[in-house]
């Protein structure tokens, strides 16, 4: 039997939960060539809707492309993927390197085929000539017009996910964003969505005084209601041979805090050690003996996190693991969990933050890895 969980990868379509409102609204919206905006937290399960939503276009005759830009280390190693990208969509490398070598005007760029043994083999593109930043820009506005030019030479709509949007930024965020949002706003066959983790850049990105302001719908993915999930956790084991107590479901959704990276992990990881037992009932019981054993193997490097935090930012973290993320501010939190003053209690959760180890939702902190927040529990005083 397979493990019916899947985490750390993108989830396939008979692994994915929920989400379908979602998923119908952005498949219109892409449809019709709209440039969609996707905010979402880590671990919320963002790039799987994002791919799931291009698979279901694909099927119905769109070509599509997809590209994680904070894999690059540079602007025009962004330009080099995205151009590859978009040349060898559908189609032989023979014909990618005709077209793009075509197409390419200011500069003259550098195209290798790869074969391997068993595989497609590799198709590489380099512009070696362009060194300064005005040749950069210069080539980034003809990359950026070319999803319009593929849409017309093919006759099809074209749509283009950009995912970890917000890395733009890092290149020469002002410069991209002016160039992307001129190219992409001419072009009425591609539909465009720039999918961000970072919540604050990308609120940011889509303000007023950015070139993306009003560029597009925007979409801010939530949690899949905690019911539906603990169902569909169930439902899964069963399916797999496994069954699963009344109340298991429920259980890791709490316990995962209802992250779907993190209920996916905790499901699968129980999931095999019940396998690996020879059980075929999956409780409470055997969800807390994985729960002790994956918080066991984390333990040297959360121990390290910890130990690298300030003493103000430990106790305001056990603070809002205690406290549930509420009420931070008020004096009998401050006096029970000996903690400074506001202003220190507010530095101390900004750089939580910016550390990637709490989130704000609405009023609310929590402690973005649901393992580490037992961990604090347990083991913190």
């Amino acid at each position: 039997m397979e493990n019916p969980f899947i985490y750390g990868e993108i989830v396939p379509d008979e692994a994915f939960a929920d989400r379908e409102t979602e998923l119908d609204r952005l498949v219109a919206d892409l449809s019709s060539a709209q440039k969609v905006f996707l905010i979402s937290p880590r671990r919320y399960g963002k790039s799987s809707l994002v791919h799931r939503a291009l698979h279901t276009l694909s099927r119905h005759g769109a070509l599509t492309l997809e590209l994680t830009v904070s894999s690059y280390s540079s602007y025009l190693a962004f330009l080099e993927g995205y151009a590859r990208a978009l040349a060898t969509v559908e189609t032989t490398w023979q014909q990618a390197r005709a077209w793009l070598a075509d197409v390419i005007a200011t500069t003259r760029p550098e195209l290798r085929y790869e074969p391997e043994e068993g595989g497609p083999g590799r198709f590489s593109v380099a512009f070696p000539l362009v060194r300064t930043a005005r040749e950069v820009n210069r080539l980034a506005n003809e990359i950026f017009s070319l999803p319009g030019r593929l849409a017309a030479d093919r006759k099809r709509t074209v749509v283009v996910a950009l995912d970890e949007f917000q890395a733009i930024d890092a290149f020469d965020g002002g410069e991209v964003e002016h160039a992307l949002r001129a190219a992409a706003q001419q072009q009425r066959q591609v539909g465009y969505v720039f999918a961000g983790s970072e919540p604050s850049l990308m609120e940011k990105m889509i303000g007023p005084r950015r070139p993306f302001y009003k560029a597009g719908p925007v979409m801010r993915l939530e949690k899949i209601p905690p019911a539906v999930f603990a169902e569909f956790i169930e439902a899964r084991f069963a399916r797999s041979g496994i069954r699963a107590e009344p109340g298991l479901g429920a259980a890791i959704v709490d316990l995962a805090g209802n992250l779907p990276y993190d209920v996916q992990r905790l499901a699968h990881e129980t999931w095999d050690d019940v396998r690996s037992s020879g059980g075929r009932r999956a409780g409470l019981e055997q969800l807390h003996a994985t729960l002790t054993r994956l918080l066991s193997e984390q333990d040297t490097m959360f121990e390290a996190v910890w130990q690298r935090l300030t003493l103000a930012q430990r106790a305001v973290l056990r603070a809002v693991v205690l406290q549930g993320g509420r009420e931070l501010l008020s004096a009998d939190t401050r006096a029970r969990h000996r903690l400074g003053g506001p202003s220190s209690i507010q530095a101390s959760l900004a750089a939580l933050v910016k550390h990637d180890l709490l989130l704000k939702e609405g009023q609310q902190y929590v402690v973005i890895d649901s393992l580490f927040r037992e961990w604090i529990a347990r083991k913190t005083y």
